[in-house]
């Protein structure tokens, strides 16, 4: 995997995610208690051998370059290591990319001057922890111009399966070629989700962007990948990944996500001995518990319990006051859940604060939202 180089588009629509992407990246979006999103890319690439990392941002990228840092967290920080890459302006773009392909021109120099001879180019909405070395190595063997990574559907999690909803599904044939494509059906026919994971010879996708920005393409999966499989013009294959993915594309799979945390079959198939998850490290205390009570919930160092905690994920240095009461609730790092106060089914942005004897009752399929620093 030396010959091998990572990058990780950032700029996904993520209107889908309302308060909770408003001042940050869905990269930077923080989750099970303690990690962001791009944790889990930075932390898979490591695991496979790679030692040189591009990262595309758009906008709202504050937050992710305050977590990035040098890398060092990743082991990243050296010569090669990580490398942000910001919105490219020009005279003819204002630094917003109409899609993948768009961003993938406006970073040319970036894979020119790069001397891996293999890419793998993911997105920063999906959460998943494999290694790619199986992947690279299929797309070697089949000579394949472009391996997209897919899963099968499973209708019982067990260790494996997909979470979200995909908006590209494959049908694969039995010598790995992608034989039929859809993008964006409400009824889908072919019934493999992509996972928007893509394997290339670097020279090969420097040749496509070109050819696709001279066409006026933006879109990477509907203007490259589809009309290449409609025509086969290109040989497109697909890698079958077996473990655990979830989309993180819409508040009510970020809440599923979270709660699932709760579960030692989710946490198994993410936080596997072997692979660790690396994320920026905050020195803290150990969550104190003052005569409060918690069940079935992850509760991250620096936190104060003194009232009840009930099927929730807290992140570091929330205070639960005496008297109040979390259920099934996310609540984000150092946010305040003052005395009689109850929340049921919320999400709690950073530093928010439900004052004294609040209450916030929302149904499963709808919880509230609370954004970053506001106080109820």
């Amino acid at each position: 995997m030396k010959d091998v180089m990572g990058l990780i588009y950032t700029g996904e629509n993520d209107i889908h995610l309302g308060e909770l992407t408003s001042l940050r990246a869905v990269a930077a979006l923080p989750i099970a208690g303690r990690y962001r999103v791009i944790d889990f890319q930075l932390s898979s690439m490591v695991h496979s051998g790679i030692k040189r990392v591009g990262v595309i941002t758009q906008k709202n990228y504050q937050s992710l370059m305050d977590h990035l840092g040098s890398g060092r967290e990743w082991d990243l920080h050296g010569k090669v290591g990580l490398q942000i890459l910001p919105p490219f302006l020009t005279r003819d773009g204002q630094g917003m990319y109409d899609g993948l392909l768009d961003s993938l021109k406006s970073n040319l120099n970036f894979l020119r001057l790069s001397s891996e001879e293999y890419i793998v180019l993911t997105n920063s909405h999906s959460i998943y922890n494999m290694d790619y070395t199986d992947a690279v190595k299929q797309h070697i063997e089949t000579d394949a111009d472009i391996t997209v990574m897919y899963m099968q559907p499973s209708e019982a999690f067990d260790g494996e399966g997909f979470e979200g909803e995909a908006d590209a599904h494959f049908t694969v044939g039995e010598d790995k070629v992608i034989t039929a494509m859809e993008v964006g059906p409400s009824h889908p026919t072919c019934h493999c989700p992509s996972l928007k994971i893509y394997v290339a010879r670097r020279e090969r996708l420097l040749q496509l962007v070109e050819q696709s920005a001279a066409n006026g393409y933006h879109h990477f999966g509907r203007d490259l990948i589809q009309r290449s499989v409609n025509n086969h013009s290109l040989k497109i294959c697909g890698y079958e990944y077996k473990g655990y993915c979830c989309q993180m594309d819409s508040i009510q799979a970020y809440f599923n996500f979270n709660m699932s945390m709760n579960d030692p079959k989710v946490r198994a198939a993410l936080f596997p001995a072997e692979r660790p998850v690396y994320t920026k490290v905050r020195d803290d205390l150990p969550a104190r518990y003052m005569g409060g009570q918690c069940s079935n919930s992850l509760i991250a160092n620096g936190c104060i319990i003194e009232g009840t905690v009930i099927n929730s994920v807290l992140f570091r240095g929330v205070k639960v006051a005496k008297g109040a009461v979390v259920k099934n609730s996310i609540v984000m790092q150092d946010a305040q859940i003052q005395e009689g106060a109850e929340i049921d089914h919320c999400i709690l942005d950073k530093q928010s604060v439900i004052r004294r004897n609040g209450r916030l009752i929302a149904p499963a399929a709808y919880p509230i939202v609370i954004a970053k620093k506001v106080v109820i």
